[in-house]
């Protein structure tokens, strides 16, 4: 389903440097969005093209999204306030599939921010979560809440584990018996990851891609990328087609 709503902000806030925490009311766009899709807003001024984020959350009629400000078109968005009206588009994209397997969500940067949704259609998944350092380390009680277990990583040490989510990977499929992987995050740690994925047996990893996108409706090609099929490779767009790609297609 695909609408443009002229929705309203009930929340804006800073939840750590350069990351905001947004609340929208939708009439429809809220309740048929499902765990994967994103939205594609505009956010006003000269800044030309919408910008697409992903769904964080869900609850009613409000719908949650969780950016981080990039360039001119983020930082618009940054300063708007409660009550103002935003003009969206969505929701796009394909979505997580969704099984009673039992699972591991991995997330890095923005992309841990849509797991959440995901986490709360799984049955209490593992969850292994990657920063920087501690001063962006955000939703851990939200994960915590419905997942069996958070563990998270910082690049510098300061918080949690010290290295990347690859280096935990291991550890954590054995002990938790995991039957299927979910991703999100920067595509290095995306092809990392699926890397690392490769060598469990019986375990289909998903992985959900980020990529600049011109009009988020499959439109444009400003997105596009390479996957498998048919024994061949294939240009896709990830709008389109994705975002969510099961990761032994992905061509990185």
């Amino acid at each position: 389903m695909k609408n443009t709503e002229i929705t309203e902000i009930t929340e804006n806030k800073k939840i750590a440097e350069n990351i905001y925490d947004m609340r929208i009311l939708t009439q429809n766009m809220a309740r048929s969005a499902r765990a994967g899709q994103f939205v594609h807003i505009a956010c006003g001024g000269d800044t030309f093209l919408r910008r697409p984020i992903s769904v964080c959350d869900t609850d009613g009629d409000i719908l949650r999204v969780v950016y981080e400000i990039k360039g001119k078109g983020t930082t618009r968005l940054s300063q708007k306030r409660k009550g103002d009206k935003l003009d969206v588009l969505g929701p796009l994209g394909n979505w997580f599939n969704i099984t009673k397997e039992k699972s591991l969500i991995i997330g890095g940067g923005v992309g841990i921010y849509p797991l959440l949704f995901l986490a709360k259609k799984l049955d209490r998944p593992a969850v292994l979560l990657g920063f920087r350092t501690e001063s962006l380390v955000t939703f851990t009680d939200e994960f915590a809440s419905v997942s069996s277990r958070v563990s998270v990583c910082t690049n510098d040490g300061s918080y949690g584990q010290t290295g990347l989510v690859t280096d935990f990977m291991d550890e954590i499929t054995a002990r938790e018996n995991i039957e299927k992987i979910y991703a999100c995050g920067p595509k290095p740690m995306l092809r990392a990851v699926c890397e690392k994925a490769d060598g469990y047996k019986n375990i289909k990893t998903y992985v959900s891609m980020e990529e600049h996108m011109g009009c988020g409706i499959g439109a444009c090609l400003v997105c596009s990328c390479d996957v498998r099929k048919n024994g061949g490779i294939k240009r896709v767009q990830v709008c389109r087609n994705g975002p969510v790609f099961l990761a032994s297609e992905v061509v990185w």
